[in-house]
């Protein structure tokens, strides 16, 4: 279903049919959350090995296990513990950590800030460069810069989010420069910027991946845009090429690419997740390896959860976009 365009004195059929559209968006929201949820739960639940014997050790007794195993819960059937997990998501109360002790929000509370922040200084670099080098390519279609960005982008697109990292570090962080840190030490309680040397290699991972993927989107959204009958109507009036350029084929290129920049959003956050494990950047992405690795299934969960809820978040965005470009 399409939504259409509201102005003023819009017929309140079509803003019925917009509110409609909306709420089956977001109901529809609410139960694919709810099913991620359930598969997250049970996932997390048959990974191998006693949670119990894990944190007690292997010297423990039966006994000692089996009465942490009711301590925790987990001598409890599947669904009341999925329902003690999920009220307490709800509620914010989001368990206590397994390995320390210490509640699950106090210790994915700092690294969500940390995941959050990269995400955005990546997303403040990836939306104006993938612009400007996506118009200016198709501006100068099939010349060398064009030809270029196209035979590089397709080669970035191709390349894991780790291998980039990787080569980065390769370059930049040994013998070959050796002018940037390799890993992003920063301490607990500190704020990402303080450490601007360490931030430089997540966010320039992260930002090659989404220029390269979104400038090549707009590159042929502003091809398309040049080619359409308004513009080639506006070249035959003799309009001036900055007018053509700015008042006719830019804005309508960038809003034929603001579904795809939604995309890029939703792929960075879950890219977060491999560049912060390879730079070992204090995330939630390195939160979710480390939970694996002590089976610590209450930060993982909440971990997992909060990343899947913002790339789905994301998604919704881009289909609104989307619909909104589709009703112009």
């Amino acid at each position: 279903m399409r939504i259409r365009t509201l102005h003023r004195g819009s017929p309140p059929g079509a803003r019925s049919t917009t509110i409609r559209w909306l709420a089956g968006r977001l109901v529809l929201g609410v139960l694919v959350l709810f099913l991620v949820s359930v598969l997250l739960f049970l996932v997390t639940q048959a990974l191998p090995g006693d949670v119990a014997r894990i944190i007690l050790g292997k010297d423990a007794t039966v006994e000692q296990v089996a009465a942490l195993r009711r301590q925790l819960g987990l001598d409890r059937s599947l669904v009341a513990q999925y329902w003690q997990w999920l009220s307490g998501v709800l509620t914010g109360e989001m368990g206590t950590s397994l390995e320390n002790g210490e509640p699950v929000v106090d210790i994915i509370g700092p690294r969500m800030f940390n995941s959050f922040t990269l995400g955005l200084i990546s997303m403040v670099l990836i939306l104006p460069l993938a612009v400007v080098i996506g118009v200016l390519s198709a501006y100068r279609r099939d010349s060398a810069f064009d030809k270029a960005f196209v035979a590089v982008s397709s080669l970035f697109t191709a390349l894991p989010a780790f291998v980039v990292g990787m080569l980065l570090i390769a370059f930049f962080a040994t013998s070959v420069l050796g002018v940037l840190p390799g890993v992003s030490n920063i301490p607990p309680g500190d704020l990402p910027w303080w450490y601007p040397a360490e931030l430089v290699l997540p966010v320039t991972t992260l930002t090659l991946m989404g220029v390269m993927y979104l400038g090549r989107l707009v590159r042929a959204s502003f091809i398309d845009a040049m080619n359409s009958e308004y513009v080639q109507t506006a070249i035959l009036k003799g309009l001036s090429g900055r007018r053509i350029l700015f008042r006719h084929a830019l804005p309508n290129a960038i809003a034929a690419s603001l579904p795809a920049a939604s995309l890029v959003a939703a792929v960075t956050i879950t890219g977060v997740v491999v560049v912060e494990y390879v730079y070992s950047y204090p995330g939630l992405g390195t939160a979710v390896v480390s939970a694996v690795n002590s089976h610590d299934l209450p930060v993982m969960q909440a971990s997992i959860l909060i990343l899947a809820t913002a790339y789905y978040v994301f998604n919704l965005l881009a289909d609104v976009f989307a619909a909104m470009s589709r009703s112009r």
